[in-house]
């Protein structure tokens, strides 16, 4: 990726970030081996997606009403969860590539669906999203994130699986 006097241009490069250790390796590897040292500086933007919020019974089991504070208290929670995810991959940021630009987006929505438009809307060059490595069952009952991703993103997407303990071999 180069601009027309050969220079490699600044680049946009979207990370996906949750609660998930896969997420957090990603941005680390990315920080690794995507980022380029250099005369230019390349943008990272780190997405959170607040999924939407799960439609409560007005009556719990035992036949009492939920209160607007549960409510209130259940969308506070998702906040406060978003901010620190944000807030430690910022910081994982600033220790591992001093130099980069960093952004922050928290959005409301499925991630699937989040992460395509803003990649879409926000013009970046490649996403960088981590893969929880869930079974043939459990990614046909739950939808793979990443796999939507791959298919529906306009631009490259890179899926980082963490390697297992025993995936490493002896040399």
């Amino acid at each position: 990726m180069a601009d027309e006097v050969g220079l490699p241009k600044d680049r946009k490069i979207l990370v996906a970030v949750d609660e998930s250790e896969e997420s957090m390796h990603a941005l680390s590897w990315c920080l690794e081996n995507v980022l380029f040292c250099g005369n230019y500086k390349d943008t990272l933007i780190l997405l959170y997606a607040i999924p939407p919020r799960a439609v409560y019974p007005t009556l719990d089991n035992t036949g009492h009403v939920f209160s607007s504070d549960f409510l209130a208290m259940m969308l506070k929670y998702n906040k406060d969860a978003a901010d620190f995810v944000v807030q430690k991959a910022k910081r994982m940021c600033k220790e591992q590539a001093r130099d980069v630009k960093v952004e922050t987006r928290i959005e409301h929505g499925d991630p699937r669906v989040v992460i395509c438009e803003m990649a879409e809307k926000l013009h970046v060059d490649v996403v960088v999203m981590g893969s929880h490595g869930y079974g043939l069952i459990k990614r046909a009952f739950l939808g793979s994130v990443s796999n939507h991703c791959v298919q529906n993103v306009k631009c490259p997407v890179l899926v980082v699986k963490r390697p297992r303990p025993d995936d490493y071999r002896s040399k």
